[in-house]
């Protein structure tokens, strides 16, 4: 029938865009603000973000995002907030705590030049933030680590709980492997952009890694921007997880870095060319004192690094005896092959052989 009428028939199929899911850690250390408020102040920074955050969520409408906030002594949900717990425990039946897009107190009021939902993502993320700052104290201040891996976690944590509630129920057990495979499709793209301000604390090393470790089996991106200091353990994050780490050195054009250099998911970034950060600062935390050190002694059970080496040999962590070999012993020197000499025979040079007469010519 089809050479008959001259038509073409297609085999229409409907397919699903993969939701990506963009977990943005801001860093809210006080001290490193303050320092950076004559460039950028932080009041700026969130407007740019939040502007960030509307362009990813227009570009598909199964795009989702979540804001949360590295402090001095604690992490924050910025967006989605949290609701006022109604019992003392403040969670249900299950256990869990329900989360809510924006406090009905806080409601955004209707306005027919804004949309809806980027009204409340700002209201929510400014109440949020307000909060946050007015209940610091004087006693906050005095702490200077930022608590990076707890944002972390929260975010690895918010990325797995929603591709659980987007997968399908499975039938049977064989279809529950298939869809645990590694070659499986994600169910949601779910990427974290951190944006730092601060150094690295040598502290929050091992929690830190831990993180992006899991980050890495789940398969999810970590990009930095940082503004200010110089984030070593970020740098790492981001070449484990195979994501983008910018520098930024103008950091008043902090839209600039956001829109151009970080807005593209994992899955564009495979038709695009993403920024490439030239040196890696693969330098490790040790166990013991908590230094940045550059070489070091390192257990070979547990893997834990020290600067020096623990009292009696023995590892801190595991308990395992350390045995140093030959440590500090002076590298042995072999003699030199003697080369045989050469000597000329007829104009040429050969080789010496042992017998006392050349070799003939016919």
């Amino acid at each position: 029938m089809d050479a008959v009428d001259v038509s073409e028939h297609y085999e229409v199929t409907t397919a699903e865009e993969t939701p990506s899911l963009l977990s943005i850690i801001l860093d809210a250390n006080p001290r490193a603000w303050a320092a950076l408020s004559d460039v950028l102040p932080m009041s700026r920074a969130i407007a740019n973000i939040l502007v960030f955050v509307n362009a990813h969520l227009a570009f598909s409408n199964s795009n989702q995002v979540a804001l949360i906030g590295a402090h001095l002594d604690r992490a924050v949900w910025l967006y989605p907030s949290p609701p006022k717990p109604k019992s003392k425990t403040g969670a249900d039946a299950s256990g869990d705590v329900p989360m809510q897009d924006v406090p009905a107190a806080a409601a955004p009021s209707s306005s027919a030049n804004k949309y809806p939902h980027f009204a409340q993502i700002e209201t929510a993320v400014l109440s949020s933030v307000r909060s946050l700052v007015d209940n610091t104290t004087e006693a906050d201040l005095a702490t200077t680590t930022t608590q990076l891996s707890g944002a972390l976690t929260l975010a690895l944590c918010h990325i797995n709980k929603a591709a659980q509630a987007l997968c399908s129920p499975v039938a049977n057990l064989e279809d529950s492997r298939k869809a645990n495979a590694s070659d499986a499709p994600p169910t949601v793209r779910g990427r974290i952009l951190v944006i730092s301000v601060s150094d690295s604390e040598p502290s929050q090393y091992i929690p830190t890694m831990n993180a992006v470790f899991a980050a890495a089996h789940a398969q999810v991106v970590i990009d930095t921007l940082s503004l200010s200091g110089d984030p070593t353990f970020l740098q790492q994050a981001c070449f484990n997880t195979g994501g983008t780490f910018l520098a930024a050195t103008h950091p008043q054009g902090l839209l600039t870095y956001l829109m151009f250099g970080l807005m593209a998911d994992s899955e564009a970034r495979e038709a695009l060319i993403a920024p490439t950060h030239d040196t890696v600062d693969f330098r490790a935390a040790c166990f013991c004192h908590g230094r940045v050190v550059d070489t070091g002694f390192v257990c070979s059970i547990c893997l834990s690094i020290f600067c020096e080496l623990p009292p009696g040999a023995e590892c801190l962590t595991c308990g395992t005896k350390l045995a140093l070999g030959n440590y500090g012993a002076k590298p042995a020197v072999l003699p030199r092959k003697k080369k045989k000499k050469r000597r000329i025979v007829n104009g040429n040079g050969r080789e010496e052989t042992g017998s006392a007469t050349g070799t003939p010519r016919p």
